[in-house]
């Protein structure tokens, strides 16, 4: 059995306090749900003497409209489900997170926790012993890369759901230290390095999702996954598109994700369709400008080399999506569950 190592919990009541705390504690970290850290932590993976938890924060909770979906980050992945305003206005952002996990995981687990989600690696994610024994590697206690071993940073992959769907809605976050508050498009959180893969400073605080939700604009997430619940994406595909009313594309979003330490935003492949409409020859051009910078690696689940040449069908399944498409077929066979109704 795996066990907690010893840790101080502190419950902060307001995020001014929960600011002040991380500063106080310099190796604290935040816990909302704590689905994922809580089992890096019995892997010791991640150590930390002190804990401050967000549960109590009534400021981080909650869903609300204004000229756009405002959602607070310690708001749940079942109550995203569940609003009838995120399934109306942000599809795939309530498709990405009614496929994270299972229904236990999603009652626990926050928007904010998985948006920094820990990237994932079949050398990282192992007990203590299991890594000790291949000499640990460069995310954890050691200086190899084990899946190219000749590479100067970390190949851990992202694997957050909720992220591209947002990307791909345009959304903004905001971040709040104990020296103020400031905005940032979600795109800028990530950078693709495996250890260093947030740009938000340790000693910030997530508190809250900004999506803009403008008339005419449709949205997807496809999910590839081995089983119909419990695992994380070995590849997924979000899309957002604005269209005309004789169904020609005036804007376009394509994010990738699970290919790389951050999702990937394709912007040539969405470029390429703006001013036409999402005819079959449009979509195929799409994915395939899609298909070539998606480099997966032998990280993960499944081969690399099949994951690549899936990223062309997913982004083709994703588009024929928005087009209007009938696609709960194919999403049966690719994500082997259905959507809750």
């Amino acid at each position: 059995m795996l066990r907690l190592p010893y840790f101080r919990y502190l419950a902060p009541r307001t995020v001014a306090e929960a600011a002040d705390l991380l500063v106080a504690f310099e190796d604290a970290m935040l816990v909302g749900g704590g689905t994922d850290l809580l089992p890096n932590m019995k892997r010791r993976q991640q150590v930390p003497s002190t804990l401050i938890g967000l549960r109590e924060v009534a400021e981080l909770k909650g869903i609300r409209d204004g000229g756009g979906v405002t959602i607070a980050a310690g708001t749940t992945l079942t109550e995203i489900v569940r609003h009838p305003l995120i399934r109306a206005s942000c599809t795939a952002l309530w498709q990405a997170a009614a496929q994270v996990a299972t229904p236990h995981l999603r009652n626990m687990g926050t928007l904010g926790g998985n948006l920094c989600l820990d990237t994932r690696c079949n050398y990282y994610d192992q007990n203590y012993e299991w890594r000790k024994a291949i000499d640990f590697c460069m995310k954890k206690d050691g200086q190899t890369c084990w899946v190219a071993t000749s590479s100067p940073r970390c190949l851990a992959v992202s694997s957050t759901d909720t992220a591209p769907a947002l990307m791909a809605l345009g959304a903004e976050v905001t971040l709040v230290g104990a020296n103020g508050a400031r905005q940032l498009p979600l795109t800028r959180l990530y950078r693709n390095d495996g250890i260093h893969y947030l740009t938000r400073d340790p000693k910030e605080i997530l508190t809250s999702v900004y999506v803009p939700t403008p008339l005419g604009v449709r949205s997807t997430y496809w999910k590839l996954r081995r089983r119909g619940s419990f695992v994380f994406p070995v590849l997924s595909a979000a899309a957002a598109a604005r269209l005309s009313r004789d169904g020609t594309v005036e804007a376009a979003k394509i994010i990738v994700g699970a290919v790389a330490s951050r999702p990937l935003d394709m912007g040539e492949a969405a470029e390429s369709l703006i001013g036409y409409p999402l005819t079959d020859e449009a979509i195929a051009r799409a994915s395939e400008l899609a298909w070539k910078p998606a480099r997966p690696m032998d990280n993960t689940d499944f081969t690399l080399i099949w994951r690549k040449r899936v990223t062309r069908e997913f982004v083709t399944y994703a588009l024929q999506e928005l087009r209007g498409d009938d696609m709960r077929v194919s999403r049966l066979r690719w994500e082997r569950a259905e959507l809750p109704g």
